[in-house]
């Protein structure tokens, strides 16, 4: 016999579960293989993002004796994060006890812990059309691919002791609470706004963003840095990790929607326009102002329309992902080439500058191009009014996201500290933390 289970949310199922029939699909649950293959496919997808992707995108790009430390770091946030998933965090993003749609309580803001250890899951549990047990993997891959990103802020000079304990802290305190308050269903803080969000602009990239921006503050900078050249080791590395991340990402955007139907194919046409636009979008800003394309250049422009087209890849046309890929390949290169020499932060990778400015400017702009008049597929929305829900879901995630991080890294520091030893610190993480080389000659 199937259990029947609450009302449980994928992402991109929420703002308009019209777009969707998993929604219509609780009435009477019936295992579809389809959509069942097709979603364990997705979650492996996702994992594969983080593991080899982001770890090659980012080992690639530090200097040799570092290359280790961020696989070691994406291995150890993977099984911390796991685990932690399912002894509290599936319940906390999926639990609806206590929410009432149009209504903000408690449980507007974190679900609570019924679901705890995956408490009532059997073999026969669907959430929609699929098992639930393929439903929790795909999102734990969420999960972990989400503090992982916030590593390339901190790579080259925090203790890996003091990573781990802040991705826990972090994922407990700042990831779990926004993904029920995005993703949580009717009741949920951002749902009652009408905040439109696919598959992650607020909960994935503008908290990974605004998470690293705070911990660049609180660390400070790398030593020697600006004045030191601190060149990437090894581009053909981040350039493989970069297409890694560019095939997976259709299984993070498609498989949040849940099954397979016409959406699936608006959202995987939305997804690779977003970024062949912003690889011209940031390929031909940089050439304009250094005079040269770069290959790092064409990559991180795949990855920032990418990264802007993820809450929007199902609400909007092609006219709409050509738009806000292309914009947010020159915003977020421009973030990098000149708000980060302005302010003088160090953010290793350019976490901010990639995922936080371009989930702010996808999340914006999903606002805007959603509605029929711009080619959206969103009904009954103005842009003058959506673009207010969205308005209010980035700002409460970025201001959210920024003091609940900067207080989980001041405790942290004055507990265990968070800097790796400056003698660690010279002679790499690698060594100095892990005893290892990445490269032996």
């Amino acid at each position: 016999m199937v259990k029947r289970l609450p009302a449980l949310s994928l992402p991109g199922l929420l703002p308009l579960a019209l777009l969707s029939p998993l929604a219509h699909a609780a009435d009477t649950p019936v295992l579809n293989n389809g959509s069942t293959a097709w979603m364990i496919t997705a979650a492996v997808l996702v994992l594969f993002m983080c593991l080899p992707g982001l770890a090659l995108f980012y080992g690639g790009l530090v200097r040799a004796k570092n290359m280790l430390s961020l696989f070691t770091q994406c291995f150890g946030v993977a099984g911390l994060v796991g685990v932690l998933w399912v002894i509290y965090g599936y319940s906390m993003v999926v639990d609806t006890t206590g929410m009432v749609d149009g209504q903000v309580t408690f449980n507007s803001f974190v679900g609570g812990l019924s679901r705890a250890f995956l408490a009532g899951m059997t073999a026969d549990s669907l959430v929609g059309d699929i098992p639930e047990g393929v439903f929790v993997t795909f999102q734990m891959t969420f999960a972990i691919i989400t503090p992982a990103l916030i590593a390339g802020a901190f790579a080259e000079r925090m203790k890996f002791s003091a990573a781990l304990l802040f991705m826990a802290a972090w994922f407990t305190l700042v990831y779990a609470p926004i993904a029920h308050m995005v993703w949580g269903g009717a009741g949920a803080l951002m749902h009652n706004w009408g905040t439109l969000d696919y598959a992650g602009g607020t909960a994935v990239h503008i908290n990974a963003g605004v998470a690293a921006l705070a911990a660049s503050l609180m660390l400070g900078r790398r030593k020697g840095y600006p004045h030191e050249p601190m060149p990437a080791h090894n581009l053909s590395l981040t350039m493989t990790g970069a297409a890694m991340l560019w095939v997976g990402w259709f299984g993070f955007n498609i498989g949040s929607g849940g099954t397979l139907n016409g959406t699936a194919g608006v959202v995987m046409l939305n997804t690779q326009l977003g970024a062949c636009a912003g690889i011209l979008g940031w390929m031909f800003t940089e050439w304009f102002k250094v005079g040269k394309p770069s290959a790092l250049g064409l990559a991180s422009g795949a990855l920032a329309g990418l990264v802007g087209i993820t809450p929007a890849c199902a609400y909007v046309g092609v006219g709409g992902a050509l738009a806000i890929g292309l914009l947010c390949g020159v915003f977020c290169y421009l973030s990098i080439a000149l708000l980060k020499r302005h302010f003088s932060y160090d953010d290793t990778l350019d976490v901010f500058g990639l995922h936080g400015i371009g989930g702010i400017i996808g999340a914006l702009l999903t606002g805007v191009f959603c509605v029929p008049s711009l080619g959206g597929y969103v009904p009954n929305v103005t842009i003058a009014g959506q673009l207010m829900a969205q308005i209010k879901g980035v700002g409460f995630t970025f201001v959210y996201c920024f003091v609940v991080s900067w207080v989980v890294l001041k405790v942290i520091k004055a507990v265990i500290g968070l800097r790796a030893h400056a003698s660690v610190e010279e002679l790499g993480l690698d060594m100095g933390e892990h005893n290892e080389r990445a490269y032996n000659h």
